[in-house]
């Protein structure tokens, strides 16, 4: 079993393969933690537990031999009122103002299989999978307040999966002010935090910060989880590295507003949290009502980032997105965009997928313009309708044509968003996020639509399902471009406002529920500005997510090393785009961003009609190459390898051991350069390898390692296939 409770000991411990996550029930009913880290036997580990006297400290009113802080104490779900001047999990106030809660363990429940969310997404368990549930129950006496904290063990992967729903058995209505998803507890202090922070066209930038004497705190306050934090992080100890040392993972699966702390205390303990994070977040729970809060996840290594990352991946391929193409092959596309931009007729966009076609593109893609008065990016939004002037012909003959030259065809919208010049807002701009007798502010000249209104969720399912049907679409592209602000709507009561952004939520995951459901074999991808959305509540219901509208492929090398530490490369949208780059100007050579391309998605973002026949020839036999490996690029076990200011490289590994892609890119080059190093990973030590027609016993690559050829040109790459010999 995978949970094992002691009842004589009241202790709860959770095993997977290779950790180990235990609480227990302290003598005063506080639910208090104990350990987290490598496997080890399921004993009482309560010995762990501070047990010193409080000093300045305040401490439970029957403790008189002044023991038992909760301010010291290890806790599993910290509240206000209770002496704890941490961060902490849950604040609510009662109808008198207060804010205080005293739980108290109440009962468990081991629940055989994955738990339930009933209104956010969340993980899910395989027929194949042996996964359980623990639910212990909290109670606070005087408001009869009940916590139901959840846990589930995916014991494969080393994932552990949490929530809380906080229920009101009393007779007064409480605001919820801040709930979070987990908190973790550590009686030391003695490590690093890993963040990833951004900007638009540079997404996911990986800071080490020491976690000292004082809070750090990291966020969202956009409306969206953002491209400047992402709700996922790691906590590592001081020696830990990619492939040596102990380190934990923390994200969280919804696409809205957060917030991380990570906090060293007086005594040397450490706390995070993650969870809901927002300066306007609130939430009336009326008499036996429930709110339930997202799903957090956590994983733990002892062999570095590298292997926390493969958990990850490991759970978010098999465990979040329930389209099929997390298993499936997926196409490599071609999108008109950097091509075209607004200005396209429906044979222009005929003329780019005809030249696509030889190079081995499977699917046509046509982005923004296709709709409504769409000549620029200042009006028709919301107007979900076929500007069939502009493409000279319906789009059921344009989707034709392209499948006549054997491409299949996708389609680009931006659902959540409305342009002031267009019909639907003229219709309804009661739709919009506004705040009352205020001008709303504009976000590349667009307006948020109100998600938290059943009617413009219908509107939208409806509008967007008319697309689908008008014809034979097979991969819609969600896009949303600009932070929302403006938090007002006229349909919640003044003291409800604070419920519209994870009402909003709400909203986009009741859409992208029912279309990933009745549109089965349509492949949807995210996007927002680029990857600014790119977070496990997205990927629960998009397979994969364009990574940055940056598609240069040296500054793609720093976003999509980021990106990785939390999200399978599987996840990530990654195409070709042309030279010079339109983000920077930087010329690149061809065969560079195909090689950092095929990290991912591959797919290009250019038009090939322009491209010479020696490029074509290049295009072409990297279509086929990708196509060749893109199993192994989808399932493999991923290795970042090397990484500094000189070279980037990394290695996906097949499952069974029998394949290898070891990818690397010169990113400065010098005079009498260097030859280059590398020792890889993940292979077996006593099987024979073969790499251009020689052998290499597994054993000798992993610890001697390849000498690489001298780089003769900057941001040269190659991209070396390595197969097992029978």
């Amino acid at each position: 079993m995978s949970i094992e409770v002691n009842q004589e000991k009241k202790s709860f411990t959770l095993q997977t393969t290779h950790t180990t996550y235990q609480m227990i029930v302290h003598d005063s009913g506080s639910l208090l933690h104990t350990y987290y880290g490598e496997k080890i036997p399921a004993e009482d580990l309560s010995y762990l537990l501070f047990d010193g006297e409080c000093h300045f400290a305040p401490y439970p009113y029957e403790n008189t031999a002044r023991k038992g802080s909760l301010d010291v104490l290890t806790q599993e779900f910290p509240t206000v009122g209770q002496g704890d001047s941490r961060a902490i999990a849950l604040d609510v106030m009662h109808q008198d103002g207060t804010h205080v809660l005293d739980l108290r363990y109440s009962s468990f429940e081991l629940i055989k299989g994955k738990y339930n969310l009933e209104t956010f997404p969340s993980f899910y368990a395989t027929k194949d999978e042996n996964v359980e549930s623990l639910k212990i129950t909290l109670k606070d006496a005087l408001s009869k307040l009940e916590i139901t904290l959840y846990y589930a063990v995916f014991e494969k992967s080393d994932l552990i999966t949490r929530t809380v729903k906080i229920t009101n058995h009393g007779t007064q209505s409480i605001q919820i002010y801040k709930i979070q998803s987990l908190v973790l507890d550590f009686p030391t202090g003695d490590f690093d935090l890993l963040h990833f922070h951004g900007k638009w066209a540079m997404e996911r930038q990986i800071e080490s910060l020491a976690l000292e004497h004082a809070k750090i705190s990291f966020g969202s306050n956009y409306g969206l989880s953002g491209n400047k934090q992402n709700p996922g992080f790691v906590l590592a100890k001081k020696n830990a590295s990619e492939f040596l040392g102990e380190c934990y993972g923390f994200n969280l699966v919804y696409s809205g507003n957060f917030e991380a702390t990570a906090q060293k205390a007086s005594l040397g303990q450490s706390r995070i949290t993650l969870g809901i994070g927002d300066d306007q977040f609130s939430w009336k729970l009326e008499p036996e009502q429930s709110f339930e809060a997202p799903e957090g996840v956590m994983s733990y290594s002892n062999q570095g980032f590298s292997k926390l990352s493969q958990n990850f991946h490991d759970a978010i391929r098999k465990n979040l997105c329930r389209s099929k193409f997390t298993q499936e092959k997926r196409p490599v596309l071609i999108n008109n965009w950097e091509a075209t931009y607004f200005d396209f007729t429906g044979e222009k966009l005929i003329e780019i997928a005809r030249a696509a076609k030889p190079i081995g593109v499977d699917l046509f893609v046509m982005d923004d313009g296709w709709f409504g008065n769409r000549y620029d990016d200042n009006r028709a939004l919301g107007d979900w309708t076929v500007n069939e002037e502009k493409l000279g012909m319906t789009l059921a003959e344009l989707v034709e044509s392209i499948h006549q030259l054997g491409l299949d065809f996708g389609i680009w919208m931006e659902p959540e968003m409305v342009n002031e010049d267009s019909d639907l807002y003229r219709a309804h701009p009661d739709w919009v996020l506004q705040f009352p007798h205020r001008k709303a502010l504009l976000g590349r000249n667009q307006f948020v639509l109100n998600l938290a209104r059943k009617e413009v969720v219908e509107y939208l399912y409806e509008k967007i399902c008319q697309i689908l049907d008008a014809a034979p679409i097979s991969y819609l592209k969600w896009d949303m471009n600009r932070p929302l602000s403006d938090w007002y709507s006229k349909d919640l009561p003044a003291d409800r406002q604070g419920e519209l952004q994870t009402r909003y939520i709400l909203g986009l995951y009741d859409i992208l529920g029912r279309l990933t459901e009745r549109y089965p074999d349509v492949l949807f991808e995210g996007c927002s500005s680029g990857g600014a959305r790119f977070d496990l509540g997205m990927l629960a219901f998009h397979p994969q997510i364009w990574t940055s509208d940056n598609t240069d492929a040296i500054n793609r090398l720093a976003i999509q090393y980021g990106t990785s530490f939390m999200y399978p490369i599987s996840a990530m949208g990654t195409h070709v785009s042309v030279s010079p780059n339109h983000q920077n100007g930087r010329i690149t050579p061809l065969k560079t961003r195909i090689n950092v391309a095929m990290s991912g998605t591959f797919g290009y973002e250019l038009d090939v009609s322009t491209l010479t026949s020696e490029e074509k020839k290049e295009a072409q036999l990297a279509t086929k190459t990708y196509h060749t490996h893109q199993a192994l690029i989808m399932t493999g076990d991923y290795y970042r390898i090397k990484e500094d200011r000189k070279i980037s490289a990394w290695q996906v590994v097949a499952k069974d051991k029998k394949e290898s892609l070891l990818t690397y890119v010169v990113k400065e080059n010098e005079g009498n350069p260097e030859f280059i190093y590398i020792t890889l990973k993940g292979l077996l030590k006593d099987a024979v390898y073969e790499i251009s027609q020689k052998s290499y016993k597994g054993s000798v690559l992993m610890s001697a390692g390849l000498k690489l050829k001298q780089p003769k040109s900057n941001v040269d790459s190659e991209q070396i296939y390595i197969q097992k010999r029978d």
